[in-house]
């Protein structure tokens, strides 16, 4: 990554147009920086270094990069070097480029329960959903809340306490007299109906009332779930990886009719909130495998505002080995995990010539996106390296070496954007200004559309990013027949291409970090 010399000649003509007297005014440099061309330092991004590094990045030696096992570890510790090689610093400290990220493998929890002395049987009666820690508790009461809908125009929460308390809710959701749902007023599932949405909905709803426990009744999800959860107990394979926390949390069964009426007789036709007197025993264990994996970060301090933000993200997983194959992801994301690596060599390339970034660039690689965006939440969520509040936007770079179906007939110089006007109509201007001025690709925001059935909007790190109100730009060339396969591999990446949006992304972030005024987000959300 060593362009010394095309840069000490593109350094000469940048300052030749500045003045060489000692004693000019800070008005006259600021006119001179005004005139730097990023241009210069998008050059040293090129197709062939691009390539020898996903090559590399995405070879059988990585096995997959999967969170938390070996090719994952071999994988942050080829990128950490990449940033020592390149004089890149940590955020962190010293030689710590590694943001720990502690995560548990999830097993199948059996719970012991017994109602009023009567014994309920695990997988026939109930079946444990979420379980944050080992629970051994003695009730002698429950509170009932119908629905478990805590909405605007709803609540069964409204006139409870149940801080510290288990709380039962059945399925469903309240109708007016003309058949529509009353917390949409429309006839389609909303949130609190809708299949494993509705569990989602209803155990944050119980969270943020204050419940230490949450048995849900749903007929329908228990008789497809049980059978299930009950081969994974039995086979004794842990299952999804999730983010590990110390927090109290919250205990979560799904029972079946029989046990939501041996809980509450009249549950079925009865939706009104109340205190049910029982006696209730539970005991839960916890058999979940704790395991590491870690985020790598490296920033270069901004001259200027070095307190303000700019992140650039992308993950550096994948899926590992099943049945004896390598799933080497060289798209997905290798292909966004090298195009960082030569954006951070550019903007070093800059500094070292004087004209480093007037704000702060930290260089994100995420670990366990493909495992439900772990990595990135754990940062925005749990510890922010800087504080969310001076983040100014998040560049996230997902799969941008291939071309999608849809584009092999038409013009190939292409890159889905998705996100870009959501939060900041600066963001979405600036960028495609800054793809006019220098890239002048299609910029296609098919699927940007709210309505999009894809919802990548919410499928890539960026969008633990937006939940918090950070503009964002997702950068996307789109599913193709490799997508998650062994065959995604280097040999299928058109290095021209992923050269071109590399450099599309460098551009935008140039401007972001460069610009005079932080971006506006004019169109915050409620959190």
């Amino acid at each position: 990554m060593k362009k010394l010399l095309l840069l000490g000649v593109a350094f000469a003509v940048v300052t030749s147009c500045g003045t060489s007297s000692k004693s000019s005014t800070n008005k006259t440099q600021n006119t001179v920086s005004k005139k730097i061309d990023p241009s210069i330092y998008a050059s040293t991004i090129t197709s062939s270094e691009l390539k020898t590094m996903l090559y590399k990045y995405a070879s059988d030696e990585f096995e997959g990069r999967d969170t938390g096992e070996k090719g994952q570890k071999i994988a942050v510790e080829y990128l950490k070097q990449k940033y020592i090689d390149m004089a890149i610093p940590t955020p962190l400290g010293g030689d710590d480029y590694f943001q720990e990220v502690p995560l548990e493998k999830r097993k199948v929890a059996e719970a012991k329960l017994t109602v009023n002395g009567k014994t309920f049987k695990s997988f026939e009666d109930h079946i444990v959903l979420t379980l944050t820690n080992s629970t051994k508790t003695t009730l002698d009461h429950i509170v009932y809340v119908g629905y478990g809908i805590d909405d605007d125009h709803y609540s069964d929460y409204k006139n409870i306490d149940v801080k510290g308390k288990f709380v039962l809710v059945k399925s469903g959701e309240p109708k007016d007299a003309e058949g529509k749902y009353i917390t949409s007023g429309t006839t389609d599932a909303t949130k609190w109906t809708n299949g494993r949405q509705s569990i989602f909905s209803k155990r944050e709803a119980a969270i943020a009332n204050g419940a230490k426990g949450i048995i849900l009744m749903d007929t329908n999800l228990f008789s497809r779930y049980s059978s299930f959860y009950q081969r994974q107990a039995e086979s004794g394979i842990a299952g999804r990886l999730a983010l590990k926390t110390n927090e109290p949390g919250i205990v979560m069964l799904m029972v079946n009719e029989t046990l939501g009426k041996a809980l509450n007789s009249t549950i079925s036709e009865d939706a009104t909130p109340k205190v049910i007197e029982t006696n209730i025993t539970l005991d839960v264990e916890n058999k979940s495998e704790s395991i590491t994996s870690e985020n790598v970060v490296a920033y270069i301090e901004g001259s200027e505002k070095p307190e303000e933000i700019v992140v650039i993200s992308a993950h550096l997983d994948h899926e590992g080995i099943k049945n004896g194959e390598i799933y080497n992801g060289a798209d997905d994301d290798g292909s966004g995990t090298v195009a960082i690596l030569e954006i951070a060599q550019a903007f070093k390339m800059a500094e070292k010539a004087g004209h480093g970034p007037k704000r702060s660039i930290l260089f994100l690689h995420v670990t366990g996106e493909e495992k439900g965006l772990l990595g990135s939440k754990h940062y925005t969520d749990n510890d922010p390296i800087f504080p969310l509040e001076n983040t100014v936007a998040d560049l996230n770079i997902d799969m941008i070496g291939r071309v999608d179906p849809s584009h092999e007939d038409e013009t190939r110089n292409y890159i889905y954007l998705i996100g870009s006007d959501k939060l900041s109509t600066d963001l979405h201007t600036l960028s495609e200004e800054m793809n006019k001025k220098y890239v002048n690709m299609e910029l296609d925001y098919k699927y940007n559309d709210d309505n999009d059935p894809n919802r990548f909007y919410y499928r890539s790190d960026h969008y633990n990013f937006a939940k918090n109100n950070i503009p964002v730009i997702f950068y996307f060339n789109g599913t193709h027949a490799d997508y998650h396969k062994p065959s995604d591999t280097p040999d299928k990446i058109e290095y021209d291409l992923l050269e071109t949006r590399t450099k599309l992304v460098f551009y935008t972030a140039w401007e972001v970090a460069n610009r005079d005024k932080r971006l506006v987000v004019d169109k915050a959300t409620s959190k």
